[in-house]
């Protein structure tokens, strides 16, 4: 089995990419890898027309709000990270979540990527999708999924 010296952890910060960091790192730790810890910041999309909904300069708004939650989110694994004495780096990423994830996964060489999973069946998961899903059908590395509680 080929050596795993990267691995790209994809987190929404949520209680099941906290199960999947745990992994991560104890992964990271057997393997002496690097962790590239990816957020994807999804667009805005507009539901409604300009009038009945603000214009522009509220989705202006609505995006930067998401881009400074993003960035104080990802302060606080990095540092969590940094305390567990592992390498990594951080990289937010805008678009479709899993086309970004398994893009920068190719693009950086990840060995193997790890995500975490909601579990959500039914009409939430036709309506919401599935991340870990998608991502697990076009990666081109091994994917490793975390089962959120």
């Amino acid at each position: 089995m080929k050596s795993i010296k990267r691995i790209l952890y994809a987190t929404d910060y949520s209680k099941a990419s906290t199960r999947a960091r745990i992994k991560a790192v104890e992964l990271a730790k057997d393997n002496d890898a690097e962790i590239l810890v990816v957020h994807v910041i999804v667009p805005t999309t507009a539901y409604m027309t300009e009038q009945e909904f603000g214009g522009a300069e509220l989705y202006t708004r609505l995006e930067e709000s998401a881009r400074q939650e993003a960035e104080s989110s990802m302060k606080k694994v990095m540092a969590i990270l940094e305390k567990a004495k592992v390498k990594a780096k951080s990289l937010l990423l805008r678009g479709s979540a899993h086309d970004q994830i398994v893009k920068a996964a190719k693009s950086k060489k990840a060995d193997m990527i790890v995500i975490g999973t909601h579990g959500r069946t039914g009409l939430s998961k036709l309506f919401m999708g599935s991340v870990a899903g998608r991502v697990i059908s076009t990666a081109t590395c091994p994917v490793l999924t975390v089962r959120g509680q």
